[in-house]
């Protein structure tokens, strides 16, 4: 790589993302017919969208990564009587401006996600509505859908309710600085104290409501996996490093409280009869796989998919090994196989979420970047207003197709660009030696993550007699920065 290509980084990593979107089909940039849509909806007034339910003085805060800007859920709890706790999640009511087949509407259900790449957010609704209108910006009124959970002191959900309300975010707050604050380490996570000092309460009572219900999921079977997520570090416009998003007890905050919220709309339409979609994580064809790299940890599966076991055995592992447990759940994220969009009609069971341990489970909580979410929303409030199924069987069903399936095309988009992004990095580390794990392992291929820094690259020699899980070292033979090539050979 020349020193030209290291200072325009970024920028290249951003032509190279838009053409490998337009490789999958994805639309790169807004059309004159969504920006003259666009301009039409920035008209409208904050009054116009109040709803009848005013929830905006509650301490609702907004946790999210430092650079967030399309806020899509808010949360804030409250003390029962008794030991129960109230969970509130507000989603933000993006149907409310984005109108079904309107031609942001067609943007979006062509893309269906938000796509992030290592050189540029190719967002799924234009900025001015996912980062601005449609929003739940700090201190801004905005309609959203409410689902409501009191959760018992064991961790049980007692009760839920679902209905539209407005609301006030009263502190955008970043997971690390709340993490930091939570572990002790820090002591005034961003705004937190200085803007309302029961906002701080409010968050150590969601902290400890989230540890239940986690420790309640994983008694049902839910997977712990943890896996290397690294992005580019930039000076400027030079890559200079990858640095690994790992996860903290602010994220569990979010996940877990967005995982019940989930189930509990899934549930909520089940219970209405209503056809809808769902999230599924089918159980893993390849678990005799499983059941093999887990003896070589002494460890013992049953012969059937048992996700409670396979749950004990990584809460086990992640405590013997943890500086080898993300890539251990590399390895069995790959077996378990990718989740989907299926429809589920009245009458009729999922098959669920063999990861979550969940039977009832659909995408709702983030419809700023994910199509799946909106066309819930929409069906949600078909429910919650007593008016007409937005869409037919036939049109669920195809998108729940076309949605698993542009889904999966993002995934190759932004895994490219990532690869395009480490290619970069260790463009001038050719010959060079690494330790590395075997990910993936088929007739396309046989694909290894060397340890430090965290990269994925195919075994170009050397693969024969090697699968996934198997531990080896490699040497750096060759990358290419535009196809996102990076290539090992095994050292004998």
């Amino acid at each position: 790589m020349t020193t030209s290509d290291n200072k325009n980084g970024k920028s290249r990593l951003e032509q190279i993302a838009r053409r490998v979107m337009q490789e999958n089909g994805f639309l790169a940039d807004f059309s004159t017919a969504v920006l003259d849509e666009l301009s039409k909806i920035q008209n409208i007034t904050a009054g116009s969208l109040m709803i009848k339910k005013d929830l905006r003085q509650l301490l609702w805060a907004s946790i999210d990564n430092d650079d967030s800007k399309d806020l899509d859920q808010l949360t804030v709890a409250e003390v029962l009587p008794g030991n129960s706790i109230k969970i509130y999640v507000a989603v933000a009511d993006v149907d409310n401006l984005v109108k079904k087949n309107s031609a942001i509407d067609q943007h979006a259900h062509q893309n269906t996600t938000s796509i992030y790449t290592a050189g540029k957010t190719f967002p799924m609704l234009p900025e001015n509505l996912s980062t601005n209108l449609t929003s739940l910006n700090y201190q801004e009124d905005r309609p959203a859908i409410i689902i409501e959970m009191t959760v018992s002191d064991s961790g049980d959900i007692q009760g839920s309710d679902i209905y539209p309300a407005t609301v006030r975010n009263h502190a955008k707050l970043a997971y690390n600085a709340v993490a930091a604050w939570l572990d002790g380490k820090n002591p005034e996570p961003d705004n937190v104290i200085k803007v309302d000092p029961s906002l701080a309460d409010n968050l150590r009572v969601q902290d400890k409501v989230a540890q239940k219900l986690r420790a309640k999921r994983h008694l049902r079977g839910a997977l712990e996996l943890q896996t290397l997520e690294a992005r580019p570090i930039f000076d400027g416009d030079e890559i200079k490093d990858l640095q690994v998003d790992e996860t903290n007890r602010a994220k569990e905050i979010i996940e877990d409280f967005m995982i019940a919220a989930n189930d509990i709309t899934a549930l909520f339409l089940k219970s209405k009869q209503i056809p809808s979609l769902r999230r599924i994580v089918r159980t893993p064809k390849r678990w005799d796989r499983i059941v093999e790299i887990v003896k070589q940890n002494n460890f013992q599966l049953p012969a059937d998919p048992d996700s409670k076991a396979l749950a004990d055995f990584l809460v086990k592992q992640k405590a013997t090994d943890p500086l080898r447990f993300p890539d251990l759940c590399l390895v069995i994220i790959k077996l378990l196989g990718s989740g989907e969009y299926v429809v589920e009609l009245p009458g009729e069971t999922s098959p669920g979420h063999f990861g979550l341990a969940v039977k009832d489970y659909t995408h709702s909580t983030a419809p700023n970047r994910r199509f799946p979410d909106l066309i819930t929303q929409r069906i949600l409030k078909s429910v919650l207003n007593t008016t007409q199924m937005p869409y037919s069987l036939t049109d669920l069903t195809e998108l729940a197709s076309h949605c698993t399936q542009k889904e999966d095309d993002a995934n190759k988009v932004e895994r490219q660009v990532a690869k395009s992004a480490a290619a970069m990095l260790l463009s001038s580390r050719i010959n060079s030696q690494f330790d590395a794990i075997c990910t993936g392992a088929g007739d396309h291929g046989t694909w290894v993550r060397i340890f430090q820094p965290p990269v994925e690259g195919r075994l170009f020699s050397g693969f024969e007699g090697i699968d996934v899980g198997n531990k080896l070292k490699v040497k750096l033979v060759h990358v290419d920065i535009d196809k996102g090539f990076i290539d090992f050979e095994k050292v004998l």
